[in-house]
């Protein structure tokens, strides 16, 4: 496109209309929403903590449990008006969708999208939290943990959004939570990279780290595709006055605006899921900690399985069982450094995990003075798999790995669950965010990455590498961007259009991007060490 067909086209195209206030109706839906999720949420706690016969001496531990349910599910809050523009900014400046109705569509499919998550992606990130930290997440240094990282991860959220910079709510918070670990490390007297999980943190790092790079290149790719076998040029154009796209193209534009904001929310919705689930142990363990739903005839497989496992674990290395096997667990899934006593120490633990269910028949019954031992037995046992299966240390044999295996899977049904509640409490959380304050990033990406108007086939084209970016992250259990995947991906559809990139706003996104790591890590490590000194 040349300069001045450019020009002419910029000039015909109108900026769409953003400033209407809410309706009666939108603001009665969004409070009515926000009170039915509030009372869903205390009375889903109220009924589980009583059916789990949770007894305290003091309302302490249910003002922190309080507090730190609104900081988490403000987050999640931040998160979707934070991320909104990711979604709709294509389908408002192509004028496919009214402004208000699309945020109302998108806080919808967030909403749908979070409900129906795996869980994989929450327990991936809770999987980065330092493991002494996770064990003793209802102690004083939990709660500083819990409160340090989401308060990082909501100063930096909010402070980008002042900015207009589309930054990334999951770089924020894998940076947070990496601050803590690398502090907790430092105040033990550690060196501070042993206060983290850098292969999940390497492998997390990856996912966010190429995202927006696929989402550059095969955006540009799709765009050029489209160009060879599309012939219409209404499409490469900028639209003509307020008018709609063409049916087609404005149903492919509505298409990818739903299943990016359906994959955002059952990506992005995880974390909070996941961190909320670590208040939830911390604070009212009876209730939360073991899975109580499990049923009776599968505590019977469970005891089985536990039983055949330990005899598989003492085969495979037959040395003295160490003085304290939950403390050489720790230590091994702590510092990744095998020696053949944590195969034995797994055994050891593993037995004692059938002994209680043996002895209670299921996990509801288990006693209040043993969750927590209990839930840490199963978490040490499944994070020690995971690591040893990953370094290839001990080669096990097929009846034995298979029986490994089945283990695994028992005990992570039994600690790493999300009850139905705390997904509707993030969902609507989520989607309610989306309603808020999404104006300044929806201008950033409409307007100012690109030095042309948006047209149709880039909107598509940016929108739909989004969704497929996205949904096959959330299928493996990573954690990536929407932000950087769409963001780049209007990027490279400008680059393939030659339409030109505003470099200030790119060098502005890149030191957003740049920063967002060391500022996350800086601002949780110190908040961890404020509030350690608080709690």
């Amino acid at each position: 496109m040349s300069a001045v067909s450019a020009a002419i086209h910029e000039k015909n195209a109108v900026r769409p209309r953003m400033d209407h206030a809410p309706g009666m109706v939108t603001m009665i839906v969004f409070v009515g929403m926000l009170a039915i999720g509030l009372a869903f949420t205390a009375y889903s706690l109220v009924t589980d903590v009583s059916e789990a016969g949770t007894k305290t001496t003091t309302v302490l531990p249910f003002i922190l449990l309080g507090v730190a349910l609104l900081i988490a599910l403000g987050f999640e809050f931040v998160n979707g008006f934070h991320d909104t523009a990711n979604a709709v900014a294509t389908v408002i400046y192509t004028h496919s969708l009214p402004a208000n109705f699309a945020v109302i569509w998108s806080g919808l499919f967030n909403f749908l999208g979070v409900l129906v998550s795996s869980g994989a992606v929450a327990f991936g990130i809770i999987s980065l939290l330092p493991v002494e930290l996770i064990l003793q997440v209802g102690s004083g240094a939990g709660f500083a943990m819990v409160f340090a990282l989401l308060i990082a991860a909501i100063i930096w959220n909010l402070g980008t959004w002042w900015l207009g910079l589309p930054a990334s709510s999951s770089h924020t918070l894998i940076g947070s939570i990496i601050g803590v670990g690398v502090a907790n490390a430092l105040m033990h007297g550690r060196d501070g990279t042993s206060g983290v999980d850098w292969a999940q943190a390497t492998k997390v790092g990856y996912s966010l780290l190429l995202s927006p790079l696929v989402g550059f290149g095969c955006a540009a790719l799709l765009l050029l595709a489209l160009r060879a076998l599309v012939k219409n040029k209404a499409l490469y154009e900028a639209p003509k006055g307020n008018h709609a796209p063409p049916w087609w193209i404005r149903g492919l534009l509505i298409l990818t605006c739903t299943g990016v904001s359906f994959a955002h929310g059952s990506n992005d919705g995880q974390k909070g899921m996941g961190l909320i689930m670590l208040i939830l142990v911390g604070t009212v363990p009876m209730a939360y900690a073991l899975n109580r739903a499990m049923p009776v005839d599968q505590m019977t497989r469970f005891a089985a399985v536990t039983e055949v496992t330990k005899q598989s674990l003492m085969k495979s290395a037959p040395v003295a069982v160490p003085a304290d096997s939950r403390a050489t667990l720790s230590e091994y899934v702590r510092t990744r450094e095998f020696k053949p006593e944590v195969i034995t120490a797994l055994a050891t633990v593993t037995g004692d995990i059938g002994v209680q269910v043996r002895t209670h028949g299921t996990l509801a019954r288990v006693p209040a003075e043993a969750v927590a031992n209990v839930r840490n037995d199963m978490y040490l046992a499944s994070e020690a798999i995971r690591f040893v299966e990953k370094s290839g240390a001990v080669t096990f044999d097929g009846e034995a790995k298979a029986n490994i295996k089945a283990f695994k899977i028992e005990i992570d049904d039994a600690t790493k669950f999300i009850p139905l509640w705390v997904k509707v409490a993030v969902a609507i959380a989520l989607g309610l965010g989306t309603m808020i304050g999404w104006k300044r990033i929806v201008v950033t990406v409409g307007e100012k990455i690109g030095k042309t108007h948006l047209t149709y086939a880039q909107g598509a084209s940016a929108e739909l590498v989004a969704m497929l970016t996205i949904g096959a992250a959330d299928m493996y259990g990573l954690p990536v961007s929407t932000t950087h995947v769409l963001s780049s991906g209007v990027a490279g559809t400008m680059a393939a259009n030659k339409s030109g990139l505003q470099m200030s706003t790119i060098r502005n996104l890149a030191m957003a991007w740049v920063l967002t790591l060391p500022i996350a890590m800086l601002l949780s490590g110190s908040l961890y060490w404020i509030f350690t000194h608080i709690f």
